[in-house]
Parts: structure tokens; C-alpha cells; sequence
């Protein structure tokens, strides 16, 4: 007998497919944390090779953009009825000190408003608590047409 999967374990399993097949993401070592409708948690482990300087040993502020980019896209996705190819239109983040050396970072994401064109989405990329960030973050993506890796597929009931 098959086993029923949590809606959240569909999710994951789902951004692990998408991972798989964006060698952006891949490359980055991006893995879901958590994922809730209202905060969708995406991880990336600390890696030599994504230290922007080898004196401090702190990864590169484009790691932190990233992570919280597709921590962004993330929690679209899971707000959606269904998935709907998408582009980021704007995307500001105020970076408020240096990650940690030799520590995962944590980027969390809530899309709290969907549109027929847009999603407004903010959040931040922290160590233990989003209460202590790293950067914050707001973005505002807009939905496009053409056809996408996950385009096809069903959501998760």
C-alpha cells in the first residue's frame, strides 16, 4: 500500500525535482527547510566554494540574493491553485550584517498578496531566527506566459 505523502512533504519533494533540474539551484546546494503556506523555508549549507571572501570566509551577498529569490518563488508556488511560469520584477534586499562563517543560511519567504498579474512576496535570510536576519527582503514577481520544467505538472491536493 502506498503511503500518502503530507502536502508539505509533496513540496518539498517538488522543489527537489526543480533543484534537479536548475543547475543554478543545484550548484547552490538549495534545499527546502520547511514549507507552510504562510512561511516557506529554503537552506543553504555553508560551502568553501561559495565564500565571496577568503579572508573572512563569509559566502558572497549573490548566495544570499539567490537563496532568497527562490525562497521568493517558493512561497508563490505554494500559494497558487496552480503553477504559473513567473519572472522577477523587482526585488530589494537590505543586507544588515555578514552571515556566519561554517553556518547554514536559512531564507524564509511569505507571499502575502497574489494578483491576476503579480505576487508580492517578502521575508529574510537569517542563521537560528528570522527575529536576528541576516538581509530582509521584498519582491514583487510577475506571471508570464510560455512553458516552464514544472509547468505541467499537478499541485499537491
Amino acid at each position: 500500500m502506498a503511503e500518502t505523502m503530507s502536502p508539505e512533504e509533496e513540496f518539498a519533494q517538488r522543489w527537489r525535482k526543480f533543484a534537479d533540474v536548475s543547475p543554478y539551484n543545484r550548484e547552490l546546494g538549495l534545499l527546502p527547510h520547511s514549507v507552510r503556506p504562510d512561511w516557506c523555508v529554503l537552506k543553504v549549507d555553508y560551502k568553501d566554494g561559495l565564500v565571496g571572501d577568503p579572508n573572512t570566509r563569509v559566502l558572497h551577498g549573490g548566495v544570499i540574493t539567490a537563496l532568497l529569490d527562490a525562497a521568493f518563488g517558493f512561497s508563490i508556488f505554494v500559494k497558487m491553485p496552480q503553477f504559473r511560469p513567473m519572472a522577477t520584477l523587482d526585488l530589494r534586499i537590505d543586507y544588515l550584517r555578514p552571515a556566519t562563517p561554517d553556518k547554514a543560511v536559512l531564507g524564509g519567504a511569505v507571499c502575502y498578496k497574489l494578483t491576476p498579474d503579480l505576487a508580492f512576496v517578502r521575508g529574510c535570510a537569517y542563521h537560528e531566527s528570522p527575529d536576528d536576519p541576516i538581509a530582509t527582503a521584498v519582491g514583487i514577481y510577475m506571471f508570464t506566459s510560455g512553458s516552464t520544467v514544472i509547468q505541467n505538472e499537478e499541485r499537491p491536493r
